[in-house]
């Protein structure tokens, strides 16, 4: 398992900062084009400006935008520039899943949608297969017993996923939280002190917008939530849970 290499880790000032915040977003931007340079003005200038307002980490927005790129490329036999424009609606679906792993709640003013899951059981499983399959043949040795014994549980319940129905289907979904709980442990445990007090910064960092309007214990909660989520994109782990 191997940190992702492209998210940079954000100026504290940025969120504080929305010219800031489109400044880097438009390096970053930069950097996935190949160097190619995108400028962010006018009405694109608005919308980077409307993400930093509505508190989204420039991590996520920067996911948001690998995301948009990637499938682009994916598609496109000639690799255009990819305008900011075409990264909104993936930078606010990784906004609302990182919403939904930390658990902060949605403002009235927010455009993201908290709403239900974005793809059926049977193919979160078989996703979820495919990417620890991936992982099992990596350079990472450490976790090979826990990636084998979870990849052979999900492809025995990938069988019965499309017909499971009530309570066994609550099992499996409660299951996988369990499976998923697990491998964040085993990630824990590996992690040394210093690199859970940089992720724990980070943490603080990314939850700095809405931590006026959660209680001690949510943020508590959710600090260590996002904690788990940081320590998962690093090793490249998908989230095994399906809510």
């Amino acid at each position: 398992m191997t940190e992702n290499p492209k998210s940079q880790i954000p100026n504290p000032k940025s969120q504080d900062d929305p010219g800031e915040y489109c400044r880097q977003i438009e390096d970053y931007l930069c950097r996935r084009n190949g160097g190619h340079l995108i400028r962010i003005k006018g009405p694109n200038f608005e919308l980077v400006c409307g993400w930093a307002e509505e508190g989204i980490p420039l991590r996520i927005a920067q996911s948001g935008i690998d995301r948009c790129v990637e499938r682009y490329q994916a598609k496109n036999g000639r690799r255009r520039p990819v305008q900011i424009e075409f990264c909104e609606a993936d930078v606010l679906d990784v906004f609302d899943e990182w919403r939904r792993s930390v658990g902060v709640s949605a403002t009235e003013e927010s455009s993201a949608d908290l709403s239900g899951p974005r793809s059926s059981l049977p193919a979160h499983l078989e996703r979820i297969i495919a990417r620890l399959t991936t992982l099992r043949g990596g350079a990472e040795r450490a976790f090979d017993a826990i990636l084998d014994d979870t990849v052979r549980e999900l492809d025995g319940a990938r069988a019965d996923a499309r017909t499971i129905r009530g309570e066994a289907r609550d099992a499996l979904i409660a299951r996988l939280r369990q499976l998923d709980a697990s491998l964040i442990d085993a990630l824990r445990r590996r992690a040394d002190e210093h690199a859970l007090t940089q992720l724990a910064a980070e943490a603080d960092e990314e939850l700095k917008p809405f931590r006026a309007r959660m209680p001690a214990e949510t943020y508590q909660q959710s600090h260590q939530a996002c904690i788990d989520r940081l320590l998962r994109e690093r090793a490249g782990v998908p989230t095994i849970s399906y809510e």
